[in-house]
């Protein structure tokens, strides 16, 4: 297990750091220690085989499963020989299967132990567990302003009401000024209590125009905010890799992430501080104050700044998303403000450039969960019904595994597909996974 020193609270590092550990019984070992093989003398052979990364029917895949009949209704009576596995179009053997069925566990197919060289030891006995899922809160209190705190907490208490249910593992972190942490617990109560001491440090959209002091790639505050917030989940992914045949569900609860938002109304405040937030820039006439570049799209993008943000935001999403793959976590992204036609009077903003705002901090959250096989539930208050629905997805499912035959170390990133041998089913799995840049795979 990896665990890095950051500026992070002592007990929130403390927590990542334990989190698999607090599961105790019932979670088989690292399959980092399963797969390596074990340590000898270095030969010749050794020598000329270093550059292997991945070897052939060693690096054991998981991903979850969900199958439904015509009527929607889950099938639990599969077994590995209804199961086709393709990676980049070939078929994979089945090596492991569990059921997950109404939050029970059944093994179906346990995968054999890797082939390795030297001493056999003994197969390690794994206690019998019928925790089928642990769910973790996320709550990037940077990103969520502190004028709607009772609102985030109100909406996370009704999110653990819906989704834990007795025998469920659930653990919580958050950041900003009040970061804490529950350790992974079946006692929701002490879930409650850590919401209740979460407040939002985010920005309003009027601060985004006023205070952000501007950098060389744009508003440098808004990317530490975001990369924190996303260095965090990626150390929590690492952490819950070594956790196995169980559902594992991260409730992402933030707005959204826009690393250059009302890019026109910073450089209009740099400009003509006089003139009110709501005028808009190109509707002027003379463009007294401007540089004539300003009406050229091309210079006015260099001249608002944050050239490479965009670039950036997808970046490190598209990381962050390669690493919950890996790990087999699927990301259910929530936005606690819920529908929202318009910005608040107070703000004072132009709609069009607030419209265009919102748009990038919820297609930020859409990516996060759809790239991970989740559901997002942003810009809408039909909360109930699509907590329901999650509820239902991580219930029941499958996690079927195989060892992968592909060697090639260049080929990081794998396409799947699943299939089931029943008329009428419906599949629904993740569709790749990427190895790391290590060439360490633990899923």
């Amino acid at each position: 297990m990896r665990c890095h020193r950051s500026t992070l609270s002592k007990r929130t590092q403390s927590w990542l750091c334990a989190c698999v550990v607090a599961l105790g019984v019932g979670i088989v070992a690292n399959p980092r220690a399963q797969t390596t093989p074990q340590q000898r003398s270095p030969s010749d052979e050794d020598t000329a085989n270093q550059s292997a990364t991945f070897r052939a029917g060693v690096t054991l895949v998981r991903t979850d499963v969900i199958v439904r009949d015509e009527n929607g209704m889950f099938v639990p009576d599969l077994t590995p020989d209804d199961f086709r596995i393709e990676e980049d179009g070939v078929p994979q053997e089945i090596a492991s299967l569990v059921l997950v069925h109404g939050g029970r566990v059944f093994n179906q197919l346990t995968p054999p132990a890797p082939v390795q060289e030297g001493i056999i030891l003994p197969t390690r006995q794994v206690a019998n567990n019928t925790a089928g899922r642990i769910i973790i809160f996320f709550v990037d209190a940077l990103h969520l302003q502190p004028e709607i705190t009772p609102k985030v907490r109100h909406f996370i208490k009704e999110v653990a009401d819906i989704l834990v249910h007795e025998g469920d593992l659930v653990g919580l972190i958050s950041n900003g000024a009040t970061a804490n942490a529950v350790d992974l617990t079946y006692n929701r109560a002490q879930l409650y209590s850590a919401v209740d001491h979460i407040i939002g440090s985010g920005f309003s959209p009027r601060d985004l125009i006023t205070t952000m002091q501007e950098g060389p790639n744009g508003p440098a505050e808004l990317a530490w905010r975001a990369h924190r917030a996303f260095w965090t989940v990626n150390l929590l992914i690492e952490n819950l890799e070594s956790i196995v045949d169980r559902r594992k569900v991260l409730i992402y609860v933030s707005t959204g992430y826009d690393l250059n938002p009302f890019a026109l109304q910073r450089l209009y405040r740099d400009n003509r501080p006089d003139r009110d937030l709501r005028d808009r820039p190109l509707d002027l006439a003379d463009g007294a104050g401007f540089a004539p570049d300003l009406f050229d799209p091309i210079g006015r993008v260099e001249r608002q700044g944050a050239v490479f943000a965009d670039g950036e935001l997808t970046g490190e999403l598209n990381e962050l998303t390669q690493a919950a793959n890996r790990a087999n976590t699927t990301f259910y992204t929530m936005d606690p403000r819920g529908l929202i036609s318009a910005p608040d009077l107070d703000y004072d903003v132009p709609f069009d450039a607030w419209r265009e705002h919102m748009s990038t901090t919820r297609s930020s959250l859409r990516s996060l969960a759809e790239l991970t096989g989740g559901i997002s539930i942003v810009n809408t208050n039909n909360f109930d019904a699509l907590l329901r629905q999650i509820d239902a997805e991580t219930s029941d499912y499958y996690v079927v595994g195989f060892y992968t035959d592909n060697p090639d170390p260049t080929n990081r990133t794998r396409q799947l597909a699943v299939s089931v041998n029943r008329d009428g089913a419906a599949v629904q799995s993740r569709t790749s996974y990427t190895f790391s840049r290590t060439g360490v795979h633990t899923p």
